[in-house]
């Protein structure tokens, strides 16, 4: 993880460590919104049966792709800071052939 005296150095990121606790917040936001539309959905079903099932329907396919793209966002960020990484590790063994 991360000490606090982390926060006021700048010799390593702390967005890596911290970007999973983001993801699982970004998620539990996603299903609750997901469970909140279903429920509209369901209430909905008294007046328009059938707009009430597709608002259920769109509430649980916007959770799924809310998780996927959620899911693909954390990935990048991810890659961006090991992208950082390796290119430090090639510029520490000397093989960086730009000056």
């Amino acid at each position: 993880m991360f000490s606090f005296s982390d926060l006021f150095q700048w010799d390593r990121f702390i967005t890596p460590t911290i970007i999973k606790t983001f993801y699982w917040l970004v998620i539990g936001v996603i299903c609750l919104f997901g469970l909140s539309g279903i429920f509209a959905g369901l209430t909905m079903m008294a007046i328009s049966p059938f707009g009430g099932f597709l608002v259920v329907l769109e509430s649980i396919a916007g959770v799924v792709v809310g998780i996927v793209f959620s899911r693909i966002l954390a990935e990048l960020i991810l890659i961006v800071f090991r992208i950082n990484e390796h290119l430090g590790a090639i510029r520490d063994q000397g093989g960086g052939g730009l000056k």
